[in-house]
């Protein structure tokens, strides 16, 4: 009995062990399919994906004149009036009426020197001139009496009512009076010269603006000795630097290979450094008929067809030689994209804008073409980065790498 119940204690290892064997198995399965298909998600899904490398480029602002440019060249603005302004006269300057970025007109007052003696002189002129004109006036009325006394002894001696002696008397004094009168009459033109030299004496002391201008440079203070030449100590030669901001232009240099790309009467477009968001029209005013053996380059004067007053002397200056004038629906920048960077598909096209490292696939509308550019006129934004030359291996939400140039 006893034996029995020993045997029955023994343990059946083919039941024992099959059963955790199919279970282990059915676990690593489903681990596996789970494994593929959360790789499959990542991978799709661009997680996993390698990175695609890409071209990059910007949206940006195109003006359409662009694509009709010939040539383009930097220069300066520079006034083609332009004046330093000075007394013909050594003296000191007593008052300064502007200063820099004054308007001034043509004859207005710009400064004054001390002038005290030429006043002077000039007010003892117009008292001499006076005098002179009231001995005029009495070596007149003296003609008026010896005329009438001489014509009327010429007819009483004809009659011989007079002895002779009296009307020769007469005949002297008439004689006499209109000598006096003619240096009456000399006394005067030489007391209006003498006048005259006062007040240019006087007025030499003002300066004046020559023409209609702005005030560049203050050259000069109240106290300093302005002379003409300028060679005396601490002498100034000029008060003021004025300009003619109507005349201004852009003197660009042209290389001599390019010259012939450029004609007189040619529409350009400026653009100045200092005002990047604008553009102004010009045309070639002139082609200086000298050229600058150090750089090779001629000297082109291209005139400004709108007056603005932001536009300053010495400013830098690029223009843009175009082979035809600026519509008026070109005057203003467009939003463009290479070409390159569009995806067609059928009538619709989309574009790879790069966010972060990876590429989001974006519907754009297009307008017209602008040479090697695009018009997009909606859909994307100027200074966006966006794919070029797109692959088929890029997808929307693909990982990049920006290749290196």
């Amino acid at each position: 009995m006893a034996n029995e119940d020993l045997s029955k204690l023994k343990i059946d290892k083919s039941v024992q062990t099959f059963r955790p064997v199919r279970r282990r198995k059915l676990i690593y399965l489903l681990g596996a399919i789970l494994l593929v298909f959360i790789v499959g998600f990542l991978y799709l899904n661009g997680f996993i994906r390698p990175a695609v490398s890409v071209e990059v480029a910007t949206v940006s602002q195109v003006y359409p004149s662009q694509t009709f440019s010939r040539l383009s060249a930097s220069g300066y603005v520079v006034a083609q009036r332009k004046a330093a302004v000075a007394s013909k006269v050594t003296s000191r300057l007593v008052a300064l009426m502007v200063e820099e970025g004054s308007r001034v007109r043509e004859g207005q007052i710009i400064a004054r020197l001390e002038n005290e003696d030429v006043i002077a002189a000039r007010d003892q002129a117009e008292a001499n001139l006076k005098l002179a004109r009231a001995n005029l006036e009495g070596v007149k009325a003296d003609l008026e009496d010896v005329s009438r006394t001489y014509h009327r002894n010429k007819e009483l001696v004809a009659k011989g009512i007079i002895p002779r002696a009296e009307y020769d008397t007469s005949e002297a004094r008439y004689l006499k009076t209109q000598a006096s009168l003619a240096a009456a009459e000399a006394a005067v033109n030489a007391g209006l010269a003498t006048l005259q030299a006062a007040k240019v004496a006087v007025e030499y002391t003002l300066v004046r603006a020559p023409f209609d201008a702005v005030v560049l440079t203050k050259n000069a203070d109240i106290g300093d000795i302005i002379t003409p030449l300028g060679a005396a100590a601490n002498a100034k030669a000029a008060v003021v630097t004025i300009a003619d901001l109507g005349s201004l232009q852009v003197e660009a240099d042209v290389s001599e290979t390019n010259l012939g790309l450029v004609k007189a009467g040619q529409p350009c477009e400026i653009l100045l450094d200092a005002l990047p968001d604008s553009r102004f029209r010009g045309v070639v005013h002139t082609i200086v008929p000298t050229a600058d053996r150090t750089k090779a380059t001629i000297m082109v004067k291209v005139r400004f067809l709108d007056k603005d007053p932001r536009i300053l002397p010495e400013m830098r200056a690029k223009v843009s030689f175009l082979s035809r004038p600026v519509k008026p629906s070109e005057e203003k920048p467009r939003t463009a994209v290479s070409r390159s960077a569009l995806v067609s598909h059928g009538s619709n096209s989309t574009i790879f804008v790069i966010q972060g490292d990876r590429v989001v696939e974006t519907p754009v509308r297009t307008g017209e073409e602008l040479g090697e550019m695009i018009e997009i006129l909606d859909g994307v934004k100027a200074g966006e980065r966006v794919v070029v030359k797109p692959t088929g291996r890029l997808k929307n939400g693909s990982r990049i790498k920006i290749a290196e140039k």
